[in-house]
């Protein structure tokens, strides 16, 4: 009984602040939560929605970076916020870690009529179905950068995007369209469906993220490439050589490369920017046994989230 008379007064003057659980404590006169937020936005006329995992360290008088982390065919927002590890490393490292879910179409893909969340990313991966009209999601992804500027004190020169499958696709569309934005990019287990060359806003530092057996990419055949086949595919492998030129020919990377790393983890093929001595890379990695998911420490040894902010903190934007 004590302890509900001494509970009571204390949420009384906190006002804004919740005694609920899950950490989602709300700061005096904020209209955020520490943890978890799900926000929603109007654009041309559709209510999109988009997570935020707000760090218990956040200050609103220092400014905090960004990360982006967009899903996968199939998946939304709310899935990554919980299986991608981005947001425990924004908590660990106070970082704001963002969650948008793309949206739900009738797609062709491979032949076969299916209804699910898909990214506009460039197209070539799938067709939509008759009547089905594309989003503008570089239109929603600024939209909610804005959004953010006027709830959060972020840190502008210090905005980095990840994506996974679709989510990698469009990955590389805002590589070309947002870099303005973004200081740099990883593209993880998918990337532009053709060899293509297209005009950045400015050339950034990009990576893209492969597991040897990710049958979504290796291809049917062979279902599993040995990392000590990794020099011979960039070579000769389709695959690989589109990701390769689609990248080098667009952001203007050298086409020969170093090699790092080891064939019993993960190799990384890195390819400097031109002109040489530039602050930026292109980095291909190709990782020891892992399939069609983005790493997260409990699905495979990898942690995606620490080993790409490892690498986007070396960047900003100038």
């Amino acid at each position: 009984m004590n302890r509900i008379i001494v509970l009571g007064p204390i949420c009384l003057l906190t006002l804004l602040i919740s005694c609920g659980s899950n950490n989602e404590v709300s700061p005096p006169e904020s209209d955020y939560l520490l943890g978890k937020n799900r926000f929603t936005t109007e654009v041309d006329g559709d209510t999109r929605e988009y997570y935020v995992h707000v760090p218990e360290s956040y200050d609103p008088s220092q400014p905090i970076p960004v990360v982006f982390m967009l899903h996968g065919t199939s998946g939304d927002g709310e899935k990554f916020y919980n299986i991608s590890g981005w947001k425990e490393l924004g908590e660990k490292e106070n970082i704001l870690t963002v969650f948008p879910s793309s949206w739900h179409y009738c797609i062709i893909d491979d032949g076969q009529v299916k209804n699910t969340t898909k990214w506009h990313s460039f197209p070539g991966g799938f067709d939509y179905c008759a009547g089905e009209v594309p989003r503008d999601d570089v239109k929603f992804l600024r939209q909610i950068i804005a959004e953010l500027d006027e709830k959060f004190t972020i840190d502008a020169k210090h905005m980095y995007l990840a994506g996974f499958s679709n989510g990698g696709q469009m990955a590389f569309r805002c590589a070309v369209e947002m870099s303005d934005v973004f200081a740099a990019i990883v593209e993880s287990g998918g990337s532009t469906a053709t060899d293509t060359t297209a005009t950045p806003q400015r050339k950034l530092p990009v990576t893209f993220m492969l597991g040897n057996s990710d049958d979504m990419w290796v291809g049917n055949d062979t279902t599993t490439v040995p990392l000590s086949q990794f020099e011979t595919g960039l070579e000769n492998l389709g695959i690989f050589r589109r990701i390769v030129h689609s990248h080098t020919s667009t952001f203007d990377f050298d086409t020969t490369y170093t090699m790092t790393g080891d064939t019993s983890t993960a190799l990384i093929a890195t390819y400097e920017g031109n002109p040489k001595g530039e602050n930026r890379n292109f980095n291909f990695v190709l990782i020891n046994g892992l399939d069609h998911q983005y790493p997260n420490g409990k699905n495979h040894w990898m942690n995606g989230a620490e080993k790409n902010w490892e690498w986007f903190k070396e960047f900003s934007l100038p």
